[in-house]
This record gives structure tokens, C-alpha cells and sequence, in this order.
């Protein structure tokens, strides 16, 4: 069965950090509809003033981060000692787990064009200890097809494996590149959440639907099959999300997401006491 569009959506342009500019497309009132996906933000700048005070030191616990950077620089420290730097095609996939501290410094760039997804953790992996995945542009696999070009961050595409599938909530992740009037399409678990963000260009994503622009985000109902048509114009470019719903009861405070307001509560007396971080 092919899938239909459960709903379109543009999110609303905040700032956030010591004053990033983004859009935040999903956020605390989508995440039944949404689940296991928390948060989706989006930035798009050429203005550095928009993005160069980033994110200092502050606290996760609960989830992971998962950084998708198409254009720019980003450098990161943490707590453990580990630092590095995000760039052109690059992800990171932070596991916060039992809880970090860190900090998301964007430097000056051409562009700066990115997602960062906030993927929840299942309840009995909350307290797991933090990891960090660094994905480089090198390693992600790149599909060629006559529409087009998919790099295969995570999960699979026609039988090519992404550098990561998910420890703790299987994930496929997707930039896929449709050429003007091209076609795209991809078999997924019925029962799994999907939905995509489109950077550039524009496209048709149901039978006889409508033309969704860049700049939103489309979630689908279930199905086993999803057909991408690109607009003959400028094709379109978007990132693909697919995961299975956890169906598990989420308390939400800032940057930590657990189960309970008893242990939303406590992790925040942790950071009050200076013990939220595990040894």
C-alpha cells in the first residue's frame, strides 16, 4: 500500500542556544504523531550573525542527537574530553544516554545548512552511557540511479548499508537528491513512522497530491511503499526519517527527555547537586 500524507508542516523560527537562528519544524506538540522522533531543527543562513554564538555547555540526558551538516562548520567539546568538528556531509550521532554536558560552537561559513533530530530513547536504554558516533562525508554510501542520487546515512537503500543503523532505536536516515522530473521511491515497514524534510526544490509525495515547496516537512500515514515525484522545474532534495513508534510515555524538561516526572525531577536535582553525570 502506498502512503498517503498525514500532514504537512513548516515549524516556526526561533532562536535558541545564545541566540542561533533556527526553525524548529517538530517539537513537544508532535511527538505521539511523530514518535520515536522528538525534535527536528533546521537551519538555512548566509548571515553568520544568525548562528555564531551556537550552543555553550548544557546538559542531555535521555535521547540522542543526530547532526546532519550539508553545508558549513560546526565544532563540539564535552565533558569526557572529547572534541572535534562536524563539517560539509558530515553527521554526528551523540547517544546522551545516563547524561552529558557539551557544547555546539557553529563557526563562519559560506553557508551554514543543516538538521539536528532529537531521536527518543527507549526506557530501558535511558541511563545507557553516552557515546558518540562520528559519521564523516566519506563514509556515507552514495546510490546512483537514473533519478537521481541517495546517501545512505543510516539504515539501507537497495541493498546499500548507511554507516549506521541505530543501537537502540533502528533508524533509516536518507539525503536523497531527485533530478527535475524525476521519480523516487522506497519500501519501508508498514507500521514504521516516516517522514522527510525538504531542503531544496519541491515535489509531489502522494498519488495525484498537491506540490509540497522547501522549507517543510511531511509525515506520512503507514504504508509500505513511498513515491517521490520531482517537480520538472527544480527536482527537489530532501532527508528521509523512518523508525518504529516505542509507544512509551515521555516526561519532557529542556534538553532531557525520560519517562517519568519523577525522573525528569530528578535529573534535575542531579544537575543542582552536581551528580547528573555518571562515572
Amino acid at each position: 500500500m502506498r502512503r498517503k500524507i498525514r500532514k504537512t508542516v513548516t515549524g516556526s523560527t526561533q532562536k535558541d542556544g545564545a541566540g542561533v537562528k533556527l526553525v524548529r519544524v517538530i517539537s513537544r506538540p508532535d511527538v505521539e504523531e511523530f514518535d520515536p522522533f522528538l525534535m527536528l531543527d533546521a537551519f538555512d543562513s548566509t548571515d553568520p550573525a544568525d548562528y555564531v554564538k551556537g550552543f555553550p555547555w548544557h546538559p542531555h540526558r535521555g535521547i540522542e542527537t543526530v547532526t546532519y551538516l550539508i553545508e558549513g562548520t560546526i565544532e563540539h567539546g564535552d565533558n569526557l574530553g572529547n572534541q572535534g568538528s562536524i563539517q560539509d556531509g558530515c553527521c554526528q550521532w551523540m547517544t546522551a544516554g545516563s547524561g552529558i554536558l557539551h557544547q555546539e560552537m557553529p563557526k563562519e561559513s559560506r553557508r551554514m545548512l543543516g538538521l539536528q533530530l532529537w531521536l527518543n530513547l527507549p526506557q530501558k536504554d535511558k541511563m545507557t552511557p553516552p557515546q558518540y558516533r562520528d559519521i564523516r562525508a566519506e563514509q556515507i554510501p552514495v546510490v546512483q540511479t537514473d533519478s537521481g542520487t541517495t546517501r545512505v546515512i543510516s539504515g539501507s537503500f537497495q541493498g546499500t548499508n548507511g554507516p549506521a543503523q541505530g543501537d537502540f532505536v533502528p533508524m533509516t536516515m536518507l539525503d536523497v537528491a531527485v533530478l527535475p522530473g524525476g521519480q523516487w521511491s522506497l519500501s519501508v515497514p508498514f507500521e514504521n513512522t516516516v517522514f522527510l524534510y525538504v531542503v531544496r526544490g519541491s515535489g509531489v509525495f502522494e498519488e495525484s497530491g498537491s506540490v509540497v515547496q522547501e522549507k517543510h516537512a511531511v509525515l506520512f500515514h503507514e504504508g509500505d511503499d513511498l513515491v517521490v515525484q520531482a517537480s520538472a522545474e527544480t527536482g527537489v532534495r530532501f532527508v528521509l526519517f523512518s523508525g518504529r513508534p516505542l509507544q512509551e510515555q515521555i516526561a519532557w524538561g529542556g534538553p532531557i527527555v525520560m519517562n517519568t516526572r519523577e525522573e525528569l525531577q530528578k535529573a534535575f536535582q542531579e544537575l543542582e547537586e552536581g551528580t547528573f553525570i555518571r562515572s
